[in-house]
Formats: structure tokens, sequence, C-alpha cells
């Protein structure tokens, strides 16, 4: 294995002030509770989410969270649980988890920048354009397990199917 250096240099600028002028020109409702973190809301197509950006300095890196308008009640854990599993073993980026303080379903990602200048407006765009769609793409799945008591398996087989033309 190859040595690794313990000395950190931070490289390249905070994203967060990125991120702030990329908000600020979509207009969507913002905090910058702090240097190292954005919290911001929009709309989606079946919910709102929260955006959660936060920049750790020490790892170069910027943690990403996408929370769904949804508390899961205690007795339809088990199942959010199972859902989570099959619904993270589709996605090649990120993961879906329940956020610790309200229960609800959050879509995360990270994005390390050691070594860069810092992050481009096309990572960060990229990055919550990724997280919105699979967001709004599972929100469906987990409608069916909290409110409509389905399993796993089949509230992602009815969330997954895209319908052809239109009503």
């Amino acid at each position: 294995m190859t040595a690794l250096s313990l000395e950190t240099v931070a490289s390249g600028a905070n994203p967060i002030d990125l991120v702030e002028e990329i908000v600020e020109a979509n207009e969507w409702a913002h905090d910058r509770a702090s240097d190292e973190e954005l919290v911001v809301e929009i709309a989606g197509r079946w919910c709102g989410y929260r955006l959660l950006f936060v920049w750790q300095r020490e790892i170069n890196a910027l943690h990403f969270t996408c929370a769904f308008e949804m508390k899961v009640p205690k007795p339809r854990r088990i199942a959010v649980f199972e859902l989570l599993a099959a619904v993270n073993e589709r996605l090649w980026l990120g993961h879906f988890d329940l956020t610790p303080e309200g229960q609800s379903p959050a879509f995360r990602q990270g994005v390390l920048l050691r070594g860069s200048t810092g992050a481009s407006v096309e990572q960060i765009e990229d990055l919550v354009d990724i997280s919105v769609s699979e967001c709004e793409r599972f929100f469906p799945a987990f409608q069916l397990v909290v409110w409509g008591g389905k399993p796993a398996e089949e509230a992602i087989a009815a969330a997954m199917i895209d319908p052809i033309g239109e009503a």
C-alpha cells in the first residue's frame, strides 16, 4: 500500500459561495447558516424539497442532502428500510436514507474536491439535477410504502412504470 501524506492542504475556493450564486440566479429561497452550510427550498413535481449543502474543508468534500417533505410514521419504518435497500441497489450515484431528526426520506451525495481548483458550475448543477431527479423518480414508491401500506418491491414496480403519451 502506498504511504499517504498526513498533511492536508485545502485546495480551491469554498464551493458554498458558488452554490449560493447558482441558488440566487435561480431565485430559490435559501438561508446561509454559516460559511460552510447553505439550506435551499425548492418545489418539485410531487412535493417540496429541502437541499442542504455542507462544505467539509478538512477533507475537501461537499456533502449534499435533498430531503422530502414526508415524515415516516414509526409503524412503517421497517417497510421503508426495506424500500431504502431496494432503491439503493438501483442507484449509480448517491443513496437514500432517513434523516435522523425528522425520519424523512433524503437523498445524499458527496463530491470530493481535493486536488482541484474548486467546484464547477456544471458539478453543482449535476449534483442538484441528479439528486432531485432521483427523488422525483422514487417519491411515488415512498408514498406507496408509507401511506399505501405496500411492500417495497411492489411499490418500486408501480413507481418505475413510465407513462407513454399524454392524458
